[in-house]
């Protein structure tokens, strides 16, 4: 198969076919193996350019650390004080400049829409590391990665998705790309947290996905817990949050309820969410998530850089 990714904007996993995806997760296996030397010769002498107008440990240091990996190099900025945005620059105003530094570019924005319209103002190629309450793609394809590394398979899993299914784009990315595979999807949320309706309008024909409100009437099916955190920072109303936070906390007692191979997985920051006491268990993969997460955009930053990566390792 070509690379599909050479040269190409990363802004929603919708743009992605299964076929496309696993292209990324056997390239990264290989990544994964591949001797250091060798790797730093997939990006050397170019540039990655970070533009993160909103708060990021994870996956913007998770995006410099597979670009040094890959032998290239980093600069941009974490916060929009650090740029010219505080003097009232526009976003393609700021693109356009950044561009002629750099070779791609990972943007994260408040702003719904923001990584689609920096992708058409923009020459070089634009990677969504998070728009609104829109999507965050490469947080969804390490997601998938961690699944398939750990089950071996993702098709006829049963996977819970939990907690803020209203504003958490990892939400949103996460179920587009379960579309590409014959899973079931249990969605448990409070009722006013519940994933909004257009995001299931085009995929339910694709797989099965139910919704609920109690994690335990279900338990006993899962094979995979993906939590999430009730995300404060997006509630217009301070006292809506309090009514929330909370609700749901994985336990060792609830997965004693559950299969003993059933994963945790969450795409962190938690805030609660899940109790310390499992972090030991073998069930706890949310660590491994942030390792895998280097792995995936290291081979994405060369697929996208390279026209045939496989010829360089």
């Amino acid at each position: 198969m070509r690379n599909p990714f050479f040269d190409r904007d990363i802004i929603s996993i919708k743009d992605f076919s299964r076929s496309e995806l696993e292209y990324l997760f056997s390239l990264s296996n290989r990544m994964d193996s591949l001797d250091r030397e060798k790797r730093r010769n997939l990006g050397r002498g170019k540039i990655l350019g970070l533009l993160f107008f909103e708060p990021s440990t994870r996956t913007r240091l998770s995006f410099e650390a597979a670009m040094l990996s890959i032998g290239g190099n980093v600069l941009g900025f974490a916060h929009p004080r650090m740029s010219s945005v505080e003097k009232g620059e526009n976003l393609a105003d700021t693109v356009k400049t950044v561009e002629n530094y750099v070779d791609v570019m990972v943007l994260r924005h408040p702003m719904e829409g923001a990584n689609r319209f920096a992708a058409e103002v923009a020459s070089k190629p634009i990677i969504n590391a998070g728009s609104g309450t829109e999507e965050h793609p490469t947080q969804a394809m390490l997601d998938l990665y961690t699944i398939m590394k750990v089950k071996g398979r993702i098709d006829g899993l049963n996977i819970a998705i939990v907690g803020d299914l209203k504003y958490g784009r990892t939400v949103y990315s996460l179920i587009y790309g379960l579309s590409n595979y014959r899973t079931r999807i249990f969605l448990v949320s409070p009722p006013q947290l519940r994933v909004r309706e257009e995001a299931l309008f085009n995929i339910g024909d694709k797989i099965k996905v139910s919704e609920h409100g109690d994690i335990r009437e279900i338990i006993e099916d899962l094979d995979v817990i993906y939590a999430t955190r009730i995300q404060r920072e997006r509630f217009p109303d301070p006292h809506e949050y309090e009514k929330v936070k909370g609700s749901y906390v994985i336990d060792i007692d609830l997965l004693k309820s559950g299969k003993d191979d059933c994963i945790v997985m969450h795409p962190l920051p938690r805030v609660g969410e899940i109790k310390p006491e499992v972090d030991n268990t073998p069930r706890a993969k949310y660590f491994l998530q942030i390792y895998l997460g280097k792995v995936i955009r290291a081979t994405l930053l060369a697929s996208i850089l390279n026209p045939n990566p496989y010829a360089l390792f």
